[in-house]
C-alpha cells in the first residue's frame, strides 16, 4: 500500500544506511520539476570526517531506498573509509600530446 507523507513530517527525520549505520539527519528537500531531486542530509559525527569536515551533503533521490519514520539510503551512494584513505592520481596527459 502506498503511504503519502508531506514534505514537513519527514524534515528532521533520521537518515540510516542500509547497512545500519546512522548518517544524519534531512534537513531539506530539493525538488525538480515538482518532483524530488535529492536529499539535503546533516551529517552525524561518525561520517564528518568522510566528507572533509563538511556537515551537510546532498543525496540524490535515486540512492533513497525508503522513507517513513527513517530514512534508509544506499550505502554504496557514500564514500567507504576505505576510500577516504586512497590517493586519485590523474595522469599528466597534455604533456604527451594526448587531448
Amino acid at each position: 500500500m502506498l503511504r503519502i507523507k508531506k514534505m514537513s513530517e519527514v524534515i528532521g527525520k533520521s537518515v540510516y544506511t542500509s547497512d545500519g549505520d546512522m548518517f544524519g539527519q534531512v534537513e531539506e528537500v530539493n525538488f525538480i520539476d515538482n518532483k524530488i531531486g535529492g536529499w539535503k542530509i546533516r551529517v552525524g559525527s561518525g561520517f564528518i570526517s568522510m566528507f572533509g569536515g563538511a556537515r551537510g551533503v546532498v543525496i540524490p533521490h535515486q540512492f533513497v531506498k525508503a522513507v517513513g519514520d527513517i530514512l534508509i539510503i544506499n550505502r554504496a551512494s557514500i564514500p567507504s573509509r576505505n576510500d577516504e584513505q586512497e590517493e586519485v592520481v590523474i595522469p599528466n596527459t597534455m604533456s604527451e600530446g594526448l587531448v
